[in-house]
């Protein structure tokens, strides 16, 4: 069993920025591809970055390319995902998932609670 706990979300103007955490507890995240989702009101959960368990590859929503960086530290058993040029519509409830494997998606084996961001304009 793994346990997830996102923290590091906040209240910030558009253009500052955020570093998320995911701290796992109960087992090595080692194996696991991580992930970053959110859901904001209204809508439906979507991705937003990922990365494999050895860190050599990344994805990210489109939406997010070129603004936000997703990195781990397996020693740690930390994720992060560094967020800066926010904007209004980046406001959402972020949480971080684990997936054994190579990929993680919306079916993936353990998820956080989540931390919620808001971006003042």
């Amino acid at each position: 069993q793994v346990q997830l706990v996102e923290s590091g979300g906040g209240l910030v103007q558009a253009g500052g920025s955020l570093r998320l955490s995911c701290a796992a507890s109960g087992r090595t995240l080692r194996g696991y591809a991580m992930g970053w989702f959110r859901q904001a009101p209204g809508k439906e959960r979507e991705f937003v970055a990922s990365i494999t368990s050895s860190g050599a590859v990344t994805d990210y929503a489109d939406s997010v390319k070129g603004r936000f960086t997703i990195s781990r530290d397996n020693a740690k058993n930390t994720v992060y995902l560094q967020m800066s040029s926010l904007k209004p519509e980046d406001t959402a409830v972020y949480c971080c998932a684990a997936q054994l494997g190579l990929r993680v998606g919306v079916s993936a084996d353990y998820w956080g609670q989540g931390t919620q961001v808001t971006i003042s304009s």
